[in-house]
């Protein structure tokens, strides 16, 4: 669980009560949501965000039940503990919706995500894109004289790291799947 603490008010405190009661705890949560796999079901579930002023993070969508026509939706979304409790609420109230899994909150999870790095360069820099593309496990997926699409898989913050060290070294373009996750163990 990511968690950052942001200050309400500003009072004066002892140096030794590193605890602020005027905090205020906003967390990143992982929520799976399995809905009914037809027309205007995302819509709905993106209104509720939208519509609340909620942000996401991450989204992915795709059908996981072909015979029982369903589609699971991963939302990476933050909030305060409050805010992450009202949107699994008014998710799970939703017709179309079957299950609403906090995964953040259930235990450990996996979680990756795939991305692909368009990275110009030439000379230094372009074999300083390989030998790093190399460390973070990334594939050459097309390769030009003068650029490179590299293809990664990790975590969002692996993939995070990869962009800011590809930044410099020429990066073109990014495309990001977002986060597909799942429990650890039964």
């Amino acid at each position: 669980m990511n968690a950052l603490n942001i200050k309400k008010g500003s009072s004066s405190h002892s140096a030794y009560d590193l605890r602020d009661p005027n905090a205020v705890v906003i967390e990143q949560h992982t929520l799976a949501v399995l809905v009914d796999n037809e027309s205007g079901v995302l819509a709905r579930v993106i209104g509720l965000f939208s519509g609340r002023g909620y942000n996401i993070d991450s989204l992915t969508v795709a059908e996981v039940d072909h015979a029982g026509h369903r589609s699971r939706i991963t939302v990476v979304t933050r909030g305060t503990p409050q805010v992450i409790e009202q949107i699994k609420a008014q998710l799970a109230r939703m017709v179309p919706v079957h299950d609403v899994h906090d995964l953040t909150a259930e235990g450990p999870a996996v979680q990756r995500e795939l991305a692909l790095f368009k990275v110009a360069g030439k000379g230094e820099a372009r074999i300083e894109a390989l030998r790093l593309a190399e460390i973070f496990r990334a594939n050459v997926v097309d390769s030009t004289l003068e650029s490179f699409v590299f293809e990664i898989t990790g975590t969002p913050e692996k993939i995070d790291a990869f962009g800011d060290l590809m930044r410099p070294l020429g990066l073109l373009e990014m495309a990001r799947t977002g986060v597909a996750a799942l429990a650890r163990g039964v």
